[in-house]
Order: C-alpha cells, then sequence, then structure tokens
C-alpha cells in the first residue's frame, strides 16, 4: 500500500520577516516545493504589517493548497516586545491557516531541531544542512527564514508519521 502525497506548510513567524516553505512528503520521502518569505516594512504601522503578513499566507495557501501547516512556537529567550510581535504575527498566521481549513500544528524550535537534525541543541547552521539534504537540494535553501520555515515542514512531516503508527 502506498501513501498518497501530502503538501506540508513550514512557518516560521516574524513581523519584519516571515518564512514560509512547502514541501510534498509521502513515506519516508520529502521534496522541496516551494519556499520564500513575507516582509514587511518597519515604516508601515504594526496593523499594516500584520495585514501583510495575513495576506502573504492566504496567498501562499491558495497557491499550494498544502493538506496540513506547522508553525514555530516562540523562543524563550526573546524580549517582551518582541514576543509580543511575534506573538501578534503567529496569530494571523494561525488565522490565515484557519480561514482556509488548514489548523496549524505548533512546534518548539527544539523539537524541530530534535526531528530535523536528532539533537535538540543544534544550530541553526545544522539545521538547515540538515534540510539541504533531508530535501536532496544542491545548496542550503535561502534566505535563512525560508530554510527554517521547510525545517518547520519537516518536523511535521517526521511528527505527522509517529502520531499516525500510534493512533
Amino acid at each position: 500500500m502506498t501513501e498518497t502525497p501530502q503538501l506540508i506548510l513550514g512557518l516560521d513567524p516574524g513581523t519584519a520577516v516571515t518564512g514560509w516553505g512547502v514541501i510534498e512528503h509521502a513515506v519516508s520521502k520529502s521534496r522541496l516545493v516551494a519556499h520564500g518569505m513575507i516582509v514587511t516594512s518597519a515604516k508601515d504601522p504594526a496593523h499594516e504589517r500584520l495585514q501583510q503578513i495575513y495576506h502573504g499566507i492566504l496567498d501562499v495557501i491558495d497557491e499550494y493548497q498544502p493538506g496540513a501547516a506547522a508553525i514555530e512556537q516562540l523562543f524563550g529567550g526573546v524580549n517582551l516586545k518582541t514576543a509580543l510581535a511575534v506573538g501578534q504575527a503567529r496569530g494571523v498566521i494561525a488565522l490565515a491557516c484557519a480561514e482556509r481549513g488548514v489548523i496549524p500544528a505548533d512546534y518548539t524550535p527544539l523539537r524541530i531541531k530534535q526531528a530535523v537534525v536528532g539533537y535538540g541543541r543544534a544550530s541553526k547552521v545544522q539545521v538547515q544542512q540538515m534540510v539541504k539534504v533531508l530535501l536532496a537540494l544542491p545548496k542550503v535553501p535561502t534566505p535563512d527564514h525560508a530554510a527554517d520555515a521547510l525545517g518547520v515542514a519537516i518536523c511535521h512531516a517526521h511528527s505527522a508519521k509517529v502520531i499516525n503508527l500510534i493512533s
């Protein structure tokens, strides 16, 4: 019995830059479909930046029609102002996903590193190198935020496989 390939949207939220990556995953193999980022200007008011992120995510979902989505959770060591801004970006990203019927899973940076590299304290460079290897790419995908989003999608692919095995 063969598994139907699934498109997974990975998201690395931020107010200045939100990275996104779409992979196709089947059985134990993943391949890159597309990746990119939504960039906002610090000169724009916060509500306009959030609106740009929201519409950008809707556009990505509409174009690629993922069956699943995953968002990186906020890292605990950031300052309050950054945490609030990223939290707002996560909120509009989750809303955009829900708007299109793709309810996102949440993963901590530790869980993403464990799923992609096998080590929860892996460096950003190690994660990006493994993204390259796991997706059989000739080089590390750029920009960094998009590569990170691909790591989130890979994490979800690996985690969903485990959840399906135990359910």
